[in-house]
């Protein structure tokens, strides 16, 4: 116990940018060696929304998600903002670079396993400059779908044994907004 008579955390282990700790009862993972974690909603002018596929080794499969990644994890930039970050995913990524970031808010990503809050931005206006595919430890597939074809392009790739990141469904929600706002 701490001095205001609450649990403190004992670390049962620390990796480069998780640490897996214990409080009372409940063991979770905390984000380390980070300023915090982006995620973009991309779409172009022409109305098309950009997903990247990559497997995920802890479910075993490709999974379809929007552009996310860590801010402040590269030596020399640990105060990196997150909108310097989610510009740099984007354009790792995707080969994008956004005329516009609009910050959305923020959630927790699994509040029961994990305190990691995730920085949502919504990015516009944007022009293909690199080819995208991510680090050299990633292969990165990116797909640029018409947002009327979605629906029919997410159930392919279930069908075809993707998984979906819960993210898209946020995503989609704001880009939704977005259009019928904007049309």
């Amino acid at each position: 116990m701490n001095e205001e008579g609450e649990e403190s955390d004992q670390t049962i282990i620390e990796r480069r940018f998780i640490r897996l700790v214990q409080r009372g009862r409940w063991e979770f993972v905390q984000r380390v060696n980070t300023t915090g974690v982006v995620c973009l909603f991309p779409l172009t002018v022409d109305q098309r929304v950009i997903f990247v596929e990559q497997y995920r080794p802890p479910v075993d499969a490709c999974v379809i998600e929007f552009p996310a990644g860590l801010a402040g994890d590269i030596a020399g930039q640990e105060a990196e903002l997150l909108e310097t970050a989610a510009a740099r995913e984007l354009l790792e990524e995707t080969g994008y670079q956004a005329g516009r970031l609009v910050a959305l808010g923020s959630t927790v990503s699994s509040a029961g396993l994990t305190d990691e809050a995730v920085e949502f931005f919504l990015a516009l206006d944007l022009q293909k400059v690199g080819a995208g595919g991510g680090e050299e430890t990633e292969n990165i597939t990116v797909h640029a779908v018409p947002f009327e074809e979605i629906d029919d392009w997410l159930q392919a790739a279930r069908d075809r044994g993707c998984l979906l990141d819960a993210r898209i469904y946020a995503g989609l929600y704001f880009i939704t907004q977005h259009l019928q706002k904007n049309g």
